[in-house]
């Protein structure tokens, strides 16, 4: 949703042809966007995998591995690993308050002023802070509710787009149907097996 919607306001588009171009110069910002996030959060999880592996199994709080990592690889390691994660959090909140700006005017034409945007990007957190949650609680609790809420817009957007009365000459080929449903099967399969999971489920096969 946010990059159609920063493409559209961007530069819009009068023909089919101008539309194309804009959609291949978004693809590959977008792909030039992921993978660079993609790559970094490989390169955390590697970071921890490998410092934390040997003697550190019990490692389960951010501000443990954090902590952890200085005597490990030393302080810069640490203060790099810190500033990934603090710029992943600031990015997400950014993301998403963004996107819902977008998906809201598109829906009803509401805008949000920046202030209430701000307000809401920050309140939860403080509101979480405040009330002493716990850190990873709070996290896995989000995904829950993200794994719940997921589904909404995925089925919406596979639906929407192979339309050709709504998407016209860009409407969705058939291979890109089938690859999209394949894999909103599998986001959607692992969203059930996280919530299951969250809500002490037991599932054959996985520890529980």
């Amino acid at each position: 949703f946010l990059h159609s919607g920063l493409t559209q306001n961007r530069a819009p588009a009068r023909n089919d042809h101008e539309r194309r171009q804009l959609l291949r110069f978004s693809n590959i910002e977008v792909l030039i966007a992921l993978g660079v996030a993609g790559l970094v959060n490989m390169a955390m999880v590697m970071t921890a995998a490998g410092a934390f592996h040997a003697g550190h199994s019990d490692v389960a709080e951010i501000e443990t591995a954090y902590q952890t990592l200085t005597p490990l690889l030393g302080p810069a390691a640490a203060g790099v690993f810190l500033t990934a994660l603090l710029a992943s959090g600031l990015s997400s909140s950014a993301v998403g308050t963004m996107a819902g700006q977008m998906i809201m005017q598109g829906f009803v034409g509401f805008r949000i002023p920046v202030l209430v945007r701000r307000l809401v990007t920050m309140i939860p957190a403080f509101i979480v802070v405040w009330l002493g949650v716990n850190s990873t609680n709070a996290l896995i609790i989000s995904q829950v509710v993200l794994s719940i809420a997921l589904p909404a817009p995925v089925v919406a957007l596979i639906l929407f787009t192979r339309r050709k009365d709504i998407m016209g000459a860009f409407a969705n080929s058939r291979l890109t149907n089938v690859a999209a449903v394949l894999g909103a099967v599998v986001i959607l399969t692992l969203n059930v097996v996280l919530l299951l999971q969250a809500f002490g489920v037991a599932i054959p096969g996985l520890p529980s």
